[in-house]
């Protein structure tokens, strides 16, 4: 897709690519969200971490960016790195050797105690594309946000499909949380309410090797 007149590629896990910049980009990882909910008494298997950092790595492979960027929300509470396995430190570090890697805030990890590596910022300008966390109505043209998990249910006889996506009326668009744990936000519900022209809203569903494209009128309400 074209976006602010960046080539931008879609990639079914989830991920964002833009071939001029070498450029990587990913949403909500929320890392450590399994260990968060063990310590409310929630009981959810602590594999979440190494779920997502091995599938991100699976991507940064295939593609050898030069940069990553994270566009908030990538650790799932401020302590999130006190409870991180070091063999998850070691991927994460890893992961960002060679390459610049920047970490945008976001509302579950603008307070993150400790650090570990990369440069982190509140948003970020590239080219004609500006990165930050939570989408704005009022946000410019060429905005790339995260933040609300942004997921799509669509009609296909016999049954209907429910699928993290992107979300984008050409002039912004949203990615789909990465994380294992992270979940997704029907596109209509009323959290997205003035971010996007509804008659040129597409989503664009994660399906199992390719990204399928659904306009608004094909999206159902959970």
């Amino acid at each position: 897709m074209s976006l602010a007149g960046a080539d931008l590629v879609l990639l079914p896990e989830g991920v964002l690519w833009w071939p001029a910049e070498a450029t990587l980009v990913v949403a909500d990882l929320h890392l450590e969200k399994g260990s968060s909910g063990a310590r409310r008494g929630a009981l959810l298997p602590p594999y979440d971490t190494a779920a997502t950092l091995a599938a991100l790595a699976g991507v940064v492979v295939r593609f050898a960016p030069g940069r990553i960027v994270s566009l908030g929300d990538a650790f799932h509470d401020p302590f999130a790195l006190e409870r991180l396995q070091p063999a998850d430190r070691a991927r994460i570090e890893a992961l960002q050797a060679g390459r610049e890697w920047i970490w945008i805030a976001g509302n579950h990890d603008a307070r993150l105690v400790g650090c570990i590596g990369g440069r982190t910022v509140a948003e970020l300008a590239i080219g004609p594309l500006v990165f930050r966390h939570e989408p704005s109505p009022d946000g410019p043209e060429g905005e790339v946000a995260g933040h609300l998990h942004p997921a799509a249910r669509v009609a296909l006889r016999p049954k209907s499909v429910r699928r993290r996506c992107f979300a984008t009326d050409g002039r912004r668009l949203v990615l789909p949380a990465f994380g294992a744990y992270a979940g997704g936000l029907n596109l209509l519900d009323r959290a997205y309410r003035g971010l996007f022209e509804r008659t040129s809203l597409v989503a664009h569903l994660l399906g199992e090797g390719r990204v399928y494209p659904f306009p608004s009128r094909f999206l159902l309400a959970d």
